[in-house]
């Protein structure tokens, strides 16, 4: 019994002293300082992630300042619309969005993307038919939400019509 005891006491003895592990002692400035390397390497890592991932974000407008300069035709534009009765119908199909002003009209549309501005869509020209169409092409557009912006001019007179559409 006095054997058995012993060996119990030489494993239990053996399994403390095999498991014990040497702590190296830290002062408190060393631990502040790798305190700031760690939150210095997480703060740059979150400005790279921000340029990768976040770097083909567009400003909505390229020209801002100058676009504010000029706010009252832009304002004008819009009571344009409002007065005339004149907001566009807007149709979406499976291939086509297809946008019917009141009247023959010369048309500015600008179709932008804002999770990516390669996406963005810029089309100038006449509307077609009696029906005053601008038929635009959707096929290769991805899915999503897109702002709408359209500037017409027609009897002589600036329209202006901005929304969102979902595709």
């Amino acid at each position: 019994m006095n054997d058995e005891c012993g060996v119990i006491v030489a494993i239990h003895s053996f399994k403390i002293h095999s498991f014990k592990i040497k702590k190296r002692d830290m002062n408190w400035g060393t631990k502040i300082v790798l305190g700031m390397i760690a939150f210095m390497m997480f703060i740059v890592g979150m400005v790279v992630y921000m340029f990768h991932v976040h770097g083909r974000d567009a400003l909505i407008e390229e020209n801002y300042y100058e676009k504010g300069i000029n706010y009252n035709s832009e304002y004008n534009a819009k009571v344009n619309v409002i007065d005339d009765n004149a907001s566009p119908k807007i149709t979406i199909t499976k291939t086509q969005i297809i946008i019917q002003v009141k009247d023959s009209a010369k048309y500015d549309l600008v179709l932008m993307r804002p999770a990516n501005s390669n996406d963005d869509v810029k089309l100038k020209g006449q509307t077609s038919g009696t029906a005053n169409l601008i038929l635009v092409d959707k096929t290769k557009m991805p899915k999503g939400m897109w702002f709408l912006n359209l500037k017409w001019h027609s009897s002589g007179k600036d329209y202006l019509f901005k929304n969102n559409i979902t595709l």
